[in-house]
């Protein structure tokens, strides 16, 4: 342990920082006027958050302590300080600019955090727990597409450069007809032949083991994140993945999130202007979490292809002469405000579980209600099963049931 101290008075005001790495975290005090009184550094261990608490508390009345990584390297040290009934601030990193003027150490970084903590510059509460396995599940699913997406395109490849027999009989098969065919493969020829064809089955079948993983871990994040917020889950466009993005960077605490206009803004989905001479125009901002940026645009794109409120508003835009671009920014930023309100209260999902039944009571085919709707049978299954929320179809198609 390493420390520079100024004394102060227990009964002082102080004001803490933290800058957290994998073995250990760099803890520094100031005094509420901004004065340094002391850095130390302790071990990532329990007994280390212990002593990290007891020397920020033996130099007065701690007000808050700013960490930086309170959902990575620094989530131990959150979580026991909170415990303790400390509060506890998100900081963000120190950016370029001021680390090129004033460098860069544990005990700058340190006393940083705490300044922010003093200033308010650093005020959000840090992601609590309640989602840290929604994460986990989430980061999981990822990574096996992320593994899956290099095993398909080491394949691809593997016969662009295969010999002519091989790039002949595998290369003009398509997906999963490919990786079927090549996992059941069995090596022959000579050597060079063995070589390629043992190869691409070993990536094949790597293929279908990732893909085995991403559907499980993906049934399993569904239910979690139906359980944690169903209402958000059932929201027209989001699924699984993109309901767990948007929990994870929202934290699990409405706290996080003072108003719609907030949330936009740590999406990237807040306009912004972008003008100049005779051009008047907005775009979206580039910062904020570019994951949850994603997540809403991909739910603009499935509204935009199969909710008809959606696509009749997307006329009305085209026709008014915006650009595609343009309706998908005015869209993402609609949709931040819907899963603000999701995220933020509780969303009452209407019940659905009497459709199968009622249908089934009535001896009426998926088919034949699907014609009646016109719409396609897996619309139905996908309603009644609760997958996909229309709350509009499922009350027309009760009616119709009620009335059959």
């Amino acid at each position: 342990m390493t420390s520079e101290v100024v004394e102060g008075s227990a009964d002082e005001d102080v004001f803490g920082g933290v800058d957290s790495h994998a073995d250990t975290i760099h803890v520094a005090v100031i005094s509420d006027n901004g004065g340094h009184l002391a850095d130390a550094e302790f071990k990532t261990t329990a007994a280390g958050y212990a002593a990290a608490m007891a020397f920020l508390n033996a130099h007065g009345h701690v007000i808050a302590i700013g960490v930086e990584g309170t959902s990575s390297y620094g989530a131990g040290f959150t979580r026991a300080a909170r415990s303790a009934g400390l509060d506890v601030v998100e900081v963000n990193r120190p950016d370029r600019a001021e680390r090129r003027r004033i460098g860069k150490s544990d005990p700058i970084d340190a006393y940083a955090a705490a300044r922010a903590a003093l200033s308010g510059r650093a005020s959000s509460a840090p992601k609590d727990d309640t989602v840290a396995g929604i994460r986990a599940l989430h980061n999981a699913a990822r990574s096996a597409v992320k593994a899956r997406t290099a095993a398909l395109n080491q394949i691809t490849h593997l016969l662009f450069t295969a010999p002519e027999t091989i790039r002949a009989k595998y290369g003009q098969l398509k997906g999963a007809d490919r990786t079927d065919a090549l996992a059941r493969l069995r090596p022959t020829g000579d050597a060079v032949h063995v070589a390629v064809l043992t190869a691409l089955k070993s990536l094949a079948r790597r293929v279908k083991e990732l893909t085995a993983e991403h559907e499980e871990l993906t049934k399993t994040l569904d239910s979690e994140v139906t359980a944690h917020n169903p209402g958000l889950r059932a929201a027209y466009g989001v699924g699984p993945d993109t309901a767990a993005q948007l929990l994870v960077t929202a934290g699990g605490n409405p706290d996080r999130m003072r108003t719609e206009a907030s949330f936009a803004a740590l999406c990237g989905a807040a306009p912004v202007p972008a003008s100049s001479g005779r051009t008047n125009r907005h775009r979206l901002s580039r910062g904020g979490d570019r994951a949850a940026n994603a997540a809403l645009y991909r739910i603009a794109l499935v509204r935009m292809s199969s909710d008809p409120r959606t696509r009749d508003y997307v006329a009305r835009q085209a026709a008014a002469g915006r650009t595609k671009k343009e309706i998908i920014r005015l869209l993402k930023r609609a949709i931040a405000r819907e899963m603000f309100r999701c995220l933020t209260t509780t969303v009452a999902v209407p019940g659905i579980a009497d459709l199968r039944p009622l249908r089934q009571a009535k001896n009426i085919t998926l088919t034949a209600a699907a014609r009646q709707f016109g719409v396609w049978p897996a619309t139905i299954s996908t309603l009644e099963r609760g997958i996909r929320r229309d709350d509009t179809l499922a009350h027309t198609y009760r009616d119709w049931l009620n009335a059959a």
